[in-house]
C-alpha cells in the first residue's frame, strides 16, 4: 500500500474511533508508518487528508449498500437485506457517527461527502419503495420518501441504542420492529393493487 492510502486508512480508522479532534497528525503518522515529511508531501494538512478520508468512507459505504441494494428480489426482500447485512453494531456506522463530530458538521468541506452519502442513501431507498408500490408489492399508502427516511434513522438510531447498551440486542429489536411494520405495509397475494 502507497503511503498516501496508508495515511487515508489511518485517516479514516482514527476518525471512527477517535472524531476529527481526537485524530491528531502525529497519531494518523504513527498508524499509518509515515513520517511527517510524507504526510505533508501528500496532503497540505490534517483537513486535506480528513477530507479524503471521509469521501473514501463514504464511498465505501455506498458500494456496500448498493451490492444489498441492488440485488436480487423484492422491494421488500431488498430493504430487509440490507436491515439484516452484517454489520459492527457496537463500532457504530462509520458515515452517521460524523454527524456527531462537531468540528466535521461545522466545516461545509468535510461534511458534503457524509450529507452526500445519507441523502443519497434516503433516495435509493425511496427509489426501491417507489418499486415495490407500483408493482403492488406495498399498499399505496406507503410514502416512498418517508419509508426511507425511517429505514434510515432506524439503522442509524439503532446504532446508537446498541453502543448505548452495549449490546447489538437494541439494534435487532429496532431493525425487527421496522420490518414488522414494512410488513404490514405488504399486499396480500389476495388483494389487488
Amino acid at each position: 500500500m502507497s503511503t498516501p492510502e496508508r495515511l487515508i486508512e489511518a485517516t479514516r480508522e482514527l476518525l471512527w474511533e477517535r472524531g476529527y479532534v481526537g485524530t491528531s497528525p502525529k497519531a494518523i503518522q504513527q498508524q499509518a508508518g509515515a513520517g511527517q515529511g510524507s504526510m505533508y508531501h501528500h496532503f497540505t494538512g490534517k483537513p486535506d487528508l480528513a477530507l479524503a478520508a471521509i469521501r473514501r468512507t463514504a464511498e465505501e459505504m455506498r458500494g456496500t449498500a448498493e451490492a444489498v441494494l441492488g440485488g436480487p428480489g423484492s422491494a421488500y426482500e431488498r430493504v430487509e437485506a440490507y436491515l439484516l447485512r452484517e454489520r459492527d453494531v457496537l463500532r457504530g456506522c462509520p458515515v452517521g457517527r460524523l454527524t456527531m463530530d462537531p468540528d466535521v458538521i461545522a466545516s461545509d468541506e468535510l461534511r458534503a461527502p457524509v450529507t452526500e452519502t445519507l441523502d443519497w442513501l434516503r433516495d435509493r431507498l425511496a427509489g426501491i419503495v417507489e418499486e415495490g408500490c407500483a408493482q403492488g408489492e406495498f399498499t399505496d399508502a406507503l410514502d416512498s420518501r418517508e419509508t426511507a427516511a425511517t429505514i434510515v434513522a432506524t439503522v442509524q438510531g439503532g446504532y446508537v441504542l446498541a453502543r448505548s447498551a452495549g449490546s447489538p440486542a437494541a439494534f435487532d429489536t429496532a431493525v425487527r420492529g421496522l420490518l414488522s411494520l414494512l410488513t404490514a405495509a405488504r399486499r396480500t397475494r389476495t388483494e389487488t393493487p
